[in-house]
């Protein structure tokens, strides 16, 4: 049986996935979905990092929107996403990400430090975000596309980052990853990470996805949040 969201913010019908470990408690992780909203293949990345130790929150980033949108991959099923993504707030989003943080960083069951990650829009919004919260110790951006525009704000960075791009990627050019390894490149602890993938490809529902890029980003993931997260 699927796990009920939880509510985040009641009163504004703010609401989330919430995954545990089977230790109850451990290291805080945000998880920030695609243009998709929380759906299957947000939900399964948050049960697989909870089995890693964390306490996974993925926050309802549409809400204001359509509180609960989910959408799969098929053309049809995606005008209503790109529509979304169109009209979607990113400023007040990040508000909304902060409250979620906040959120998670008081529960009970999150006994350690917090990290995000994001796919996606979510890619770009976890940067964007380790770049306003001080409550972050960790960052993983998966191919967020429009994150050169905002490089003005490297030196806000909060925290350790690291960046996952495919080489085929035809929504993210090259110069633009390029740019983004050459902002970095004086921080401490970020990386650039590129792989011979499309855009998507972490994700097993669409045609994109690359099982052993998918994989291989995962195990960088999981070492760079728990070196400086810790793990349940």
């Amino acid at each position: 049986m699927a796990k009920p969201m939880i509510d985040i913010n009641a009163n504004l019908k703010f609401q989330g996935y919430l995954a545990l470990p089977e230790s109850g408690s451990g290291p805080g992780l945000l998880l920030i979905q695609e243009i998709f909203g929380v759906n299957n293949h947000i939900r399964n990345v948050a049960d697989n990092y909870a089995k890693q130790g964390y306490v996974v929150l993925a926050p309802d980033l549409f809400f204001r929107l359509e509180p609960g949108f989910t959408s799969g991959y098929e053309p049809t099923e995606m005008t209503k996403a790109f529509k979304y993504y169109q009209e979607f707030n990113e400023e007040l989003g990040l508000i909304d990400l902060q409250e979620a943080l906040t959120y998670l960083k008081n529960l009970p069951y999150c006994t350690g430090k917090l990290a995000v990650l994001g796919y996606c829009l979510g890619g770009k919004l976890a940067y964007r975000l380790a770049t306003k919260s001080k409550d972050i110790a960790a960052a993983v951006s998966y191919y967020g596309g429009g994150i050169d525009n905002f490089l003005n704000d490297i030196d806000n960075l909060n925290c350790p980052i690291i960046f996952h791009f495919g080489a085929k990627d035809s929504h993210i050019p090259l110069s633009s990853v390029t740019q983004i390894k050459e902002a970095i490149k004086h921080k401490n602890s970020c990386n650039v990470y590129i792989y011979d993938a499309d855009h998507g490809f972490n994700c097993n529902e669409r045609g994109s996805y690359d099982a052993s890029s998918a994989q291989i980003a995962f195990e960088r993931s999981l070492s760079f949040m728990q070196s400086i997260t810790g793990s349940a």
